[in-house]
């Protein structure tokens, strides 16, 4: 073998060991979904700046977490594949799908749909 072999084999043995290190966990899913979450309130709020919608919001923001453990989490299945974590949730009559890879996620399908129901049910 020569050497810029072994040296790609090297990088791609230490790219699989960094994405296995960083491949995300449930309880980071679903700091992003309530992240997200609070992304889609903030544009909606700038949308229409209503007094009461203004204290709901509010009371939606310190409560979020509650929430989102209480419904998404029991719903969410995990499959994990060492290197990369595929979430799926079935909650609110929504399907969604987000792949998590290197610390990041990545929506497949439903996120939007999902904050927007998500958001509904909490006016």
């Amino acid at each position: 073998m020569k050497i810029w072999q072994l040296l790609l084999i090297v990088l791609a043995l230490s790219l699989c060991v960094w994405l296995a290190l960083t491949n995300p966990t449930t309880d980071a899913y679903l700091t992003f979904l309530e992240g997200e979450m609070m992304r889609a309130l903030d544009r909606s709020e700038a949308a229409a700046p209503n007094r009461e919608r203004a204290m709901v919001r509010a009371i939606f923001r310190s409560h979020s977490h509650e929430l989102v453990t209480s419904v998404i989490r029991p719903h969410t299945i995990r499959q994990n594949w060492g290197l990369l974590s595929r979430f799926r949730t079935d909650a609110l009559e929504v399907h969604v799908v987000v792949l998590g890879i290197g610390g990041h996620f990545y929506p497949l399908e439903g996120v939007d749909e999902a904050i927007v129901r998500f958001g509904r049910m909490a006016f």
